[in-house]
């Protein structure tokens, strides 16, 4: 019997920590996406829905996190996501954004109708 190492142990434990592949969407910096999040109270457990603008996904592997931000009440909102996470019940795509960038930083300092990004459709070559 081979001998494991201490990569192969940690890879081993993090993989049985990973969501398999077929349960959560592909996504892409500038959709907007609604993120189904368990919140804990007390005894009692609910679903809470955050929608917004992806605007980064950083690390790989377990590590992974995604940033979402939205707007409420004219204040800009955003929260960070382990995408692995177990609280995580469902990510759902309502729409995909055609972004040209890695991340989406400067729609921090937009308001209005050049908030919004472009639709994904027509002829554009990276439609998934």
């Amino acid at each position: 019997m081979a001998r494991l190492n201490r990569t192969q142990i940690m890879e081993g434990v993090v993989a049985s920590q990973m969501k398999p592949a077929n349960e959560l969407p592909k996504l892409s910096v500038g959709d907007t996406i609604d993120v189904h999040y368990k919140i804990v109270e007390g005894d009692k457990e609910r679903i809470q829905v955050f929608q917004g603008v992806l605007l980064a996904d950083t690390g790989r592997g377990i590590h992974r996190m995604i940033t979402v931000r939205r707007i409420v009440a004219n204040e800009g909102v955003e929260r960070s996501f382990p995408f692995n996470s177990p609280r995580i019940a469902k990510i759902d795509v309502l729409r995909r954004g055609d972004a040209r960038r890695a991340k989406l930083y400067f729609l921090r300092d937009r308001f209005g109708k050049s908030r919004r990004l472009r639709d994904r459709r027509r002829g554009l070559k990276h439609v998934s």
